[in-house]
């Protein structure tokens, strides 16, 4: 059963208060909390109904150019679904992403990268996985104060929930090279299990999240030379227009842009479908690939302070990508970024 109407008020006044905060006469976060408050409701109202469409898989709160609050609606192909453009005074704007699927490696990926097989310890935003997986990202280091993880997926970590606490977790991930027990850089620790929809019922996602014991000597806290060096270790929300970086397995370093907030997606998995609320939505070719499931985003330039942690990467399609809010992923483990 959905619950995202039980924090819906205090959900609506959280991003109204961050984007008054923000909000600069010709910036970005520049819309009106009027707005963002009727699209907010709209989305609670249509996105169970929408979702059931064939060729709909997903909504958000986006922004036009005019600076009002708008509801995107996510399509696999154009003219799938036909939409009214306003709906309760608040427009509605189909954009065409393809299905959402999660971001392993390919399993039929072949020439192993020599770089991608880093000295101890190993960066962050390199290959990484378990052992029945192909491939994914680590995503940071982290720390609960006392112990030192690593964070990524779950699907990269615990194997779409198979996997077992104390797991060998490798650098390389098996598909880029790594074997167990030489490659063995910590072990899986705790995972956030994913629900996956079954017929017409979808109980609510909000992380695919997982982090594996390790040391200092084995993980790094720094991407690798090229990338955007090392996170912060102060946290900070998404917001529409926020031009966010990130460095993963298999595209490297790439910049894009918040496009959607409070993101309802349905996302296509080995063992299903599961469906995800509250998630952050990034527009930009290119800006991620299978692979880099379980990268760090972190935020690019001065204004709200460069490299600041902002979601955890999981899935995406060519031209759009999926984040857990950061947030969520570290108090669900207790954690904070091991970084500056």
């Amino acid at each position: 059963m959905r619950r995202i109407l039980r924090s819906r008020a205090a959900l609506g006044l959280a991003l109204v208060a961050d984007l008054l905060l923000y909000a600069g006469s010709h910036g970005p976060f520049d819309y009106s909390a009027s707005s963002f408050e009727a699209a907010l409701t709209l989305q609670a109202q249509v996105t169970d109904a929408w979702l059931s469409r064939e060729g709909v898989v997903g909504t958000a709160i986006g922004v036009d150019g005019s600076g009002h609050a708008v509801l995107k609606v996510y399509l696999v192909s154009p003219g799938v679904v036909i939409f009214p453009t306003f709906v309760s005074g608040v427009s509605v704007v189909p954009e065409v992403t393809g299905r959402f699927m999660a971001l392993p490696a390919d399993a039929d990926a072949s020439v192993i990268d020599p770089k991608t097989n880093f000295p101890r310890p190993v960066p962050i935003g390199v290959s990484t996985g378990h052992g029945n997986v192909t491939a994914g990202t680590i995503g940071a280091r982290v720390t609960d104060g006392d112990r030192i993880f690593a964070l990524s997926n779950n699907h990269i970590f615990a194997a779409n929930n198979g996997g077992q606490p104390g797991d060998n977790l490798l650098h390389p991930g098996v598909v880029d090279g790594g074997r167990d027990p030489a490659d063995v850089i910590g072990t899986l620790f705790d995972y956030e299990p994913l629900r996956f929809c079954s017929g017409l019922f979808c109980d609510l996602n909000r992380i695919d999240a997982a982090i594996a014991l390790t040391t200092v000597d084995d993980v790094g806290s720094e991407t690798p030379e090229g990338g955007y060096g090392s996170p912060r270790s102060g946290t900070v929300d998404a917001k529409i227009g926020m031009t966010v970086q990130k460095h993963g397995r298999t595209t490297g370093y790439t910049v894009g842009e918040v496009s959607g907030l409070n993101a309802t997606i349905d996302v296509g998995y080995a063992a299903g479908t599961a469906r995800f609320e509250d998630q952050i939505v990034i527009t930009g070719r290119g800006f991620s690939a299978g692979g880099d499931s379980g990268s760090l985003i972190v935020t690019k330039g001065v204004l709200l302070g460069d490299r600041r942690p902002v979601g955890l990467l999981f899935a995406g399609t060519a031209t759009t990508t999926l984040a857990n809010p950061i947030d969520l992923v570290l108090k669900r483990f207790s954690v904070r970024i091991d970084g500056n």
